[in-house]
């Protein structure tokens, strides 16, 4: 067998499997969420398509390989690319990007009427390289296209081509903040990364024999079989209405009807959870009771605010202090790693010779003065699009700090499911006053919903993920991953691009999906926002403020808490994602995990713990593989609406 250090990673083999993947989910996914309207694959970050895919591969593929010879089967670090690649694929496909991208670019010009007034508040404020500029291939592109027509590139293309800079300079940031922190994170602060185990299980082993050793374990095909066949019942149970369905989630309303309590089986998120730390997954849910008590209590007192906000709860105030939460969450994070941050520093300004960097998929001074530079280009064009030159650093904070903020929740907590409270245009707009900003700023806020809106899959967190594989499975030099990452990117860009402009003129996108394509879903509410700005100006929400203030100084009380006393029970991010509205959902799942994770430890302690782990793996792999097969199968029958897995 060849030694670890030998072993290739980034090869053309590796390259070509990863990148057929990519295309896979690229153009497959958005297939699957606008025609078929089966199960969201590429949602959240748990990029179930990557891992129904990997599973399908490393079973089925490189096993096959393996058995016609040896040599031919893939090696752990050429699984690793092949996963990292499918990975990124996911957090662009749909609500990463691209089912966004499109549909906002060409809403504001098709959803304006007489009564919304945007060809009078907004249109003279979008510039317009930004937007296609014909209003017939617009039209076409919602409501489909006459035969023949084709995808009309001289019309996309301009504005296409004007985003991409905008684009790749956010994910080449995000990839570079990661770098910067991944020692951190991975090395200091020993980081559980709950969702990179099951990719972990699949690729370990795969140079021994011909069949790898988790595929043989009984256990992982018993908690694989849980998921699976509960997930065909409800599949078939829209085929044949005779068939029972299972009904997994139901919820208790509290407070006079003013908040609820969700009680919902997520099996994936049992499987992930059972890898979080107990601390962490007791917070999770203790303070997801917290905050259904406060919503009550504030529902049945009348405590309110006048104030919209977009993609958050029905509780502005609550949103803001889970702003503040998860501000001081990065900010005392940072100052934990100031030394860490120091040297890297120090690296890239002087190249001390005595701070090795050669680990890193970026050199430190790349990555330090990739961010740098990155960010100059986001902020530029942001000004180009209309943002005032005072505005563009305060929203790259926010927006940075959200990013950090969701892609840590995700790597400590292994929350698959989660999106920021606030997102970086309200805050903006909340915490300024729209009066202060202008229609100009405003317009460009709101076209920051293409990328920053409704975050609950980007790259940062797929790279956070990769790195933590890769410390795991390529020891040594890691400089290649990195081309690997950006092949995967591009292609994400190229394939979903297509696949969703072939599939708007081929069905019209308002007959495929309600929500990228509707009147009520994310075409208008940037617009919605600008507008709602501009009619209604007002100064900074100082309600606002204060929540953010006492979120923030609630969670700086309890991480002070946390590294004083050995004895303190309540994680801090517990209280930064109770906040968030998913986790509502997935608490009652992440309270069955922390229940069995305790007796399996009690009663049979880190061996037994041990042996259990392919059961709580399987469910994660059987959950994803059935909503795959599913898909699959709609596919060949013309099943439509055959939804079977969410979170």
């Amino acid at each position: 067998m060849v030694s670890p250090s030998r072993q290739p990673g980034l090869t053309w083999r590796s390259l070509l499997a990863g990148s057929l993947l990519t295309c896979i989910i690229s153009a497959g996914d958005p297939y699957g969420n606008m025609v078929l309207r089966g199960s969201y694959l590429s949602l959240d970050f748990s990029t179930a398509a990557a891992i129904f895919l990997f599973f399908l591969f490393t079973l089925f593929a490189n096993t096959g390989l393996g058995l016609i010879h040896p040599r031919l089967r893939l090696v752990p670090q050429e699984l690793m690319v092949v996963y990292l690649m499918a990975t990124i694929a996911c957090s662009i496909a749909t609500m990463g990007l691209t089912e966004y991208l499109l549909p906002i670019l060409s809403g504001a010009g098709y959803y304006a009427s007489p009564e919304n007034e945007w060809v009078q508040l907004i249109h003279p404020f979008i510039p317009s390289w930004m937007v296609p500029q014909d209003p017939e291939a617009v039209k076409f592109f919602y409501e489909g296209a006459p035969r023949g027509y084709g995808i009309p590139w001289s019309v996309w293309l301009p504005p296409l081509l004007a985003w991409l800079p905008l684009l790749l300079a956010v994910y080449f940031a995000m990839i570079c903040l990661m770098v910067i922190l991944r020692r951190q994170w991975v090395v200091r602060e020993r980081l559980s990364f709950p969702l990179v185990q099951a990719p972990l299980a699949m690729i370990g082993g795969a140079d021994q024999g011909r069949l790898n050793p988790f595929y043989k374990s009984p256990l992982m095909w018993a908690g694989f079989a849980i998921p699976f066949a509960l997930g065909s019942l409800r599949a078939l149970h829209n085929y044949y209405n005779f068939i029972p369905t299972v009904q997994l989630e139901t919820s208790i309303p509290l407070f006079r009807n003013t908040t609820f309590l969700q009680i919902a089986l997520s099996f994936p998120m049992i499987g992930f959870s059972y890898f979080v730390d107990l601390d962490i997954a007791f917070a999770i849910w203790f303070f997801n009771i917290v905050a259904r008590l406060q919503e009550g209590l504030f529902g049945v007192l009348g405590i309110t605010s006048s104030e919209k906000l977009y993609y958050a709860g029905n509780f502005a105030i609550v949103a803001h202090q889970g702003m503040g939460a998860l501000i001081v969450l990065v900010v005392l994070g940072l100052w934990v790693a100031r030394s860490h941050l120091a040297q890297v520093w120090c690296k890239a300004w002087k190249g001390a010779p005595e701070i090795d960097d050669r680990d890193e998929v970026l050199s430190y001074r790349t990555a330090v003065f990739g961010f740098l530079g990155s960010s100059l280009v986001i902020g530029g064009w942001l000004w180009l699009a209309g943002m005032a030159l005072w505005v563009v650093p305060l929203y790259l904070v926010a927006m940075f700090l959200l990013f950090l903020a969701i892609t840590r929740v995700v790597a400590e907590g292994g929350i698959a499911a989660a999106r920021a409270p606030l997102i970086a245009s309200d805050f903006i707009s909340s915490g300024l006053g729209s009066s202060a900003l202008g229609p100009h700023t405003l317009t460009a806020l709101g076209f920051t919903y293409v990328w920053a809106a409704d975050i609950r899959t980007y790259v940062m967190a797929s790279c956070a993920n990769g790195l933590k594989l890769a410390e795991e499975l390529m020891p040594g030099r890691r400089r290649s991953l990195f081309w690997a990452m950006a092949l995967a990117i591009l292609l994400s860009l190229i394939s979903s691009v297509w696949a969703v402009l072939h599939m708007s003129y081929a069905y019209g996108g308002i007959n495929l999906n309600g929500w990228f394509f509707g009147s009520e879903g994310g075409p208008v509410y940037p617009f919605n926002f600008v507008s709602g700005e501009l009619n209604n100006p007002d100064g900074p929400d100082w309600a606002g403020w204060l929540s953010t203030l006492s979120g923030g100084g609630v969670m700086a009380l309890l991480m002070v808490a946390r590294q004083r006393f050995l004895w303190w029970p309540l994680h801090p991010l517990g209280f930064a994602v109770s906040t968030i509205s998913m986790t509502n959902y997935i608490s009652f799942s992440v309270f069955l995990a922390w229940t069995a994770k305790s007796l399996i430890l009690k009663y049979g302690g880190p061996s037994l713990f041990t042996r259990a782990r392919p059961f709580f793996l399987g469910l994660i792999i059987g959950q994803f593989t059935c909503a795959g097969i599913w898909l699959v199968i709609d596919h060949f029958t013309g099943m439509t609406d055959n939804n079977i897995y969410w979170v």
